[in-house]
C-alpha cells in the first residue's frame, strides 16, 4: 500500500481475526476489581496496560488514530471491525474511558504537536494512564463554575483547589485539569485546560469508600502545584472553547470510534449480562411477574442498541446536532438504573442479604449505588437540559450569572481536607 492507499475492510478483518484469536485470551466479562484488595487492583491494571501494548505492538491500538502519532490512520468502520473481531476476549477496558475518550481525543483536537508526540504515542502503547480532573466540591454538575485557580509564574502555572471524584486517579498517571485562569470575566470566558501529572508535589490524593466496599473514586488536594506552560492545552482563558469538545467526548464515549467496547459474544455485556442468570438461580424462570421483569430488560437493551446506532450516524450526516448526544447518555443512564432496580428485584432476598461464595453477591450493592451512573459524566439533570434548549430548541432555563464577572459569582464554601 501507498501512504494515501487505505486497508480494506476485509484484509484489516482478517488481519485483525489471526492476531486476536493468537495472541487476546477468551473473556467472561469485566474485571473491575474495586472492591478488591490494592494490589489485586494494581495487578489488574498492570495487566490491562499489557493488553494494550500488544494490541499496539500487533497494529490494533489507535485505529483512528494518525500514524504519526503512534495509530494506524484508518476509520470508524475499521474500529468498528476490530469491535465485532475482538467480541468475548479480554481488552484493557480501564484505558478505554476515560484515557482514550476524552482525554486522547482532547488532545488530537487542541494539543500542540509536542504535546501529541510526547503524548498520544504512550497512550496508546499503554503507558500513560489518563483521568479527568472535572469536577469540584462546590461545583455539582455546573463545570464552568471550577474554582480550582491556575496563576500564571513566568513560564509555570500555580495551581490551587480541589477536584474530586476521579475514578482511578490513584493508579492513574495524568490528569486532563479544567482551572480558572481569570476570575474578572464571565465564567466560561476565564478557564483554561492544562495537562497535570499526578505524581507533582503538592497534589494530593484521598480516596473515597464507596457504600460497596469500592475506592476507586479520589478526590485531589493541589496546594502549589507547579506545572510548565508547556502543559497547557489550548489558548489561555479559552478553555471552554476545549471542554464543549471534551463534554462531547464525554458524551458518546460508549459509540466512541477510538475505543474498545467489552462484548460478550451472544449477549449484552457488563453488570446487566446477569439478569438472566439471577433469574434462574432464583427459581423463578416459570414466574410471570419475573419473566415480565427479565423481557423489560432486554427490550431495553434492544433499544438502547438501536439508539447507539442511530446517534453517531445522525450527528455525523448533520441530520441531528452533536448535542444529541445527550439523547445517548440520558437514555443509557436510565437504562443502567433500571436493570440493576431489575437484577435486585430478580435477586430476592439474596440480593439484600448473601454469603461470600453467595453468585448473587454484588446485585445489592449494585442496587443501592444505582444512582452514581445518572451522576457521573455529567448529571441526567444536565442531559435533559442540553436535549431541550440545543436539540428541541426550547426556550432556555434563566441564570442569575450571565454576563457577571465570577469573581462576583455568589460561591460554596472552599473544600477542606
Amino acid at each position: 500500500m501507498t501512504d494515501t492507499e487505505v486497508e480494506s475492510l476485509d484484509s484489516f478483518r482478517a488481519r485483525a481475526r489471526a492476531f486476536i484469536q493468537e495472541n487476546i485470551p477468551p473473556s467472561d466479562g469485566y474485571s473491575f476489581l474495586g472492591a478488591a484488595s490494592d494490589e489485586d487492583e494494581l495487578a489488574d491494571v498492570a495487566r490491562q496496560r499489557e493488553l494494550q501494548r500488544l494490541l499496539y505492538d500487533g497494529g490494533l491500538a489507535g485505529i483512528m488514530v494518525p500514524v504519526e502519532y503512534g495509530g494506524q490512520g484508518l476509520t470508524a468502520l475499521h474500529n468498528r471491525v476490530l469491535n465485532e473481531e475482538i467480541a468475548g476476549r479480554e481488552i484493557p477496558h480501564r484505558l478505554q474511558v476515560p484515557t482514550m475518550t476524552p482525554c486522547m481525543t482532547v488532545l488530537l483536537d487542541f494539543g500542540t504537536e509536542a504535546q501529541k508526540k510526547a503524548h498520544v504515542d504512550a497512550i496508546l502503547r499503554g503507558d500513560e494512564i489518563w483521568m479527568q480532573m472535572l469536577s469540584e466540591p462546590s461545583g455539582g454538575s455546573d463545570v464552568a463554575g471550577a474554582q480550582t485557580s491556575a496563576v500564571r509564574d513566568g513560564d509555570e502555572w500555580v495551581l490551587n483547589g480541589s477536584k474530586v471524584w476521579t475514578t482511578g486517579a490513584w493508579w492513574a498517571d495524568w490528569g486532563l485539569c479544567l482551572a480558572r485562569t481569570n476570575w474578572d470575566v464571565p465564567k466560561h470566558r476565564g478557564l483554561t485546560v492544562f495537562m497535570v501529572p499526578f505524581a507533582s508535589p503538592g497534589l494530593e490524593m484521598h480516596r473515597i469508600e464507596l457504600v460497596n466496599g469500592s475506592k476507586e473514586f479520589c478526590q485531589e488536594f493541589l496546594t502549589d502545584v507547579r506545572i510548565p506552560d508547556s502543559c497547557r492545552i489550548g489558548e489561555v482563558d479559552q478553555g471552554w472553547t476545549v471542554g464543549q469538545r471534551w463534554m462531547y467526548y464525554e458524551r458518546t464515549y460508549t459509540t466512541s470510534p477510538y475505543t474498545l467496547r467489552l462484548q460478550l459474544r451472544g449477549r449484552s455485556a457488563g453488570p446487566w449480562a446477569g439478569m438472566y442468570p439471577t433469574l434462574r438461580r432464583s427459581g423463578r424462570l416459570d414466574d410471570p411477574a419475573a419473566r415480565e421483569l427479565a423481557g423489560e430488560g432486554h427490550a431495553l437493551l434492544l433499544a438502547m442498541g438501536q439508539l447507539s446506532a442511530r446517534l453517531p450516524q445522525a450527528m455525523a450526516t448533520g441530520r441531528m446536532t452533536e448535542q444529541a448526544a445527550s439523547i445517548g447518555r440520558l437514555m443509557g443512564a436510565q437504562l443502567v438504573r433500571r436493570l440493576q432496580t431489575i437484577s435486585w428485584q430478580l435477586a430476592g432476598s439474596s440480593g439484600g442479604v448473601w454469603a461470600d461464595d453467595d453468585p448473587n453477591a454484588g446485585v445489592g450493592t449494585a442496587y443501592l449505588s444505582r444512582q452514581t451512573g445518572e451522576i457521573a459524566g455529567g448529571t441526567t439533570e444536565m442531559a435533559r437540559n442540553v436535549v431541550s434548549e440545543r436539540v428541541l430548541g426550547l426556550p432556555r432555563e434563566r441564570t442569575m450569572d450571565k454576563d457577571v464577572p465570577f469573581r462576583d459569582v455568589p460561591k460554596g464554601p472552599t473544600p477542606r481536607r
